[in-house]
């Protein structure tokens, strides 16, 4: 058995790059960056806050989710898997490019804080889109 599942919590970059191919076919890029708080070791030495910058791929309905919520500065919650791929640049040597494929895209608010006190974090999910809307009167109940 194997698995490959990325979970990322963090800040986006930039505005979304959205691509459509035909009608109801895109994908969107965005670089998500998650940080990891500097500290103090026992010794004395400290250690530096840390930030990382992933590259985020989005298709099918979570890319036009992405495009009409998703902006520079947007607390969200990446779920997925670790792709990589090798090009050939402009000197034509080989490098290998990591992005993240995303199967679920969600709203994160994290309320921050002055630093040393608690942090309170609550998800904020996105509707689901093969929900049907809820009945218009009385009539349309099932019951």
């Amino acid at each position: 058995m194997s698995l490959n599942k990325v979970i990322l919590i963090g800040n986006v970059g930039k505005d979304p790059d959205v691509h459509y191919f035909e009608p109801g076919q895109s994908v969107a890029h965005f670089s998500l960056a998650t940080n990891e708080r500097g500290y103090k070791k026992t010794d004395g030495t400290e250690i530096p806050e840390r930030t990382e910058w992933h590259y985020i791929t989005v298709s099918r309905q979570n890319a036009q989710f992405v495009e009409k919520f998703v902006k520079k500065g947007s607390g969200v919650y990446v779920e997925g898997k670790i792709r990589y791929r090798d090009y050939l640049d402009k000197e034509n040597v080989k490098r290998r490019y990591t992005e993240i494929y995303a199967d679920k895209v969600e709203f994160y608010i994290t309320d921050r804080r002055p630093e040393g006190a608690e942090t309170k974090e609550t998800p904020l999910v996105a509707p689901p889109t093969d929900v049907p809307p809820p009945p218009t009167s009385a009539d349309d109940l099932p019951f």
